[in-house]
């Protein structure tokens, strides 16, 4: 992908130059309008050589400026370069007349120390709210809530182009980290209400069926989601296998600590049928012994970050009443949520 390149009549995107692993080529941004004053979406994450690249594209585009800085959400890679840009405007009065208006939905948690902790002086950075909309000539950015990568997630409807900025609720290759994913398919959900065309995403290349790939995203989430709940529903106890992490010595009769444990979870549950409430009809899991059965085709060091996945699964499944998590000797078991009778 180019560093620089006008991508739309309307788009600039300048890359962030922190490419990696989970940044793919970089950090994309956008500088977004037609008109002397444009917006520039993030601010990749503070590297030497991106205020040059910025600078050159805004000459290229007639000395234009920057009069609204939206970010996205919090994650350094994203908002760390908005100190540079702010120290370049004010040290270059001439060039940057005045300094931009900045606009990020406000996360108490992590800004003091992401964000303000990083300026050389403080500035007033506004608050984003759902549905906010951003205007310059050009451009009509709509602000869209989409928690789940991050609390303060903010993707962005651009009306000129029936086009989405993404952000990172979606990115032009491989798959999204999330936190929450009860909220993030909820937003993936609430994207694809908008039935865009083109997305902007936060990495990666420019995604042009918007709607196919919001549908794939929600598909593979709720694919992985039905197959977990399968497995919960399948396993005998008798295939419990000893877990480095569970432990516990072989017993006379040849079971493991983990098995026992198991057991003794599942006949506590399966007792409580009494006053109308009988047992779950499947028995516990560990997440790892999710993994091992559902990612039994993939590289086990692949495991570890799997099983964080199927945690996150889990806990948007207990939210939704469809699972149950216990404890048994120090170990978390998942079954099947029992089911109330009337």
């Amino acid at each position: 992908m180019p560093m620089v390149e006008k991508i739309s009549p309307y788009v600039f995107r300048i890359l962030g130059l922190n490419p990696g692993k989970f940044t793919l080529q970089g950090t994309n941004t956008y500088v977004v309008g037609t008109g002397p004053r444009r917006i520039l979406l993030d601010t990749g994450e503070g590297k030497p050589g991106y205020m040059p690249l910025l600078e050159a594209a805004l000459s290229h585009l007639g000395n234009v400026q920057i009069s609204h800085v939206l970010l996205t959400h919090w994650h350094r890679d994203h908002s760390g370069g908005l100190g540079a840009l702010l120290d370049r405007c004010r040290e270059q009065p001439a060039k940057f007349t005045e300094l931009p208006e900045v606009w990020k939905r406000h996360c108490p948690e992590h800004d003091p120390k992401a964000i303000h902790a990083l300026l050389k002086s403080p500035i007033r950075i506004n608050h984003i709210s759902h549905g906010m909309v951003f205007k310059v000539d050009g451009a009509t950015l709509r602000a869209i809530h989409t928690p789940g990568h991050t609390s303060d997630h903010t993707a962005f409807y651009f009306e000129e182009e029936n086009a989405i900025f993404s952000g990172d609720c979606v990115i032009g290759q491989g798959s999204v980290v999330f936190e929450d994913l009860h909220q993030y398919i909820r937003s993936l959900k609430v994207l694809r209400s908008f039935n865009c065309g083109r997305i902007y995403p936060g990495h990666g290349p420019i995604i042009e069926d918007g709607c196919t790939t919001l549908d794939s995203y929600i598909r593979h989430r709720m694919d992985r989601e039905e197959e977990i709940l399968h497995v919960l529903s399948t396993r005998p106890i008798t295939h419990f296998a000893p877990h480095e992490h569970e432990g516990g010595a072989d017993s006379d009769d040849g079971t493991t600590a983990a098995m026992r444990a198991a057991s003794a979870f599942y006949l506590h549950y399966h007792q409580q049928t009494v006053a109308g409430f009988p047992g779950s009809s499947s028995i516990p899991w560990t997440a790892r012994d999710l993994v091992r059965v559902i990612y039994a085709k993939y590289p086990k060091s692949l495991h570890g970050a799997a099983e964080s996945s199927v945690l996150l699964h889990l806990a948007k499944l207990r939210a939704e009443d469809k699972v149950f998590a216990a404890q048994a000797d120090g170990v978390t078991y998942w079954s099947l949520t029992p089911k109330r009778t009337l």
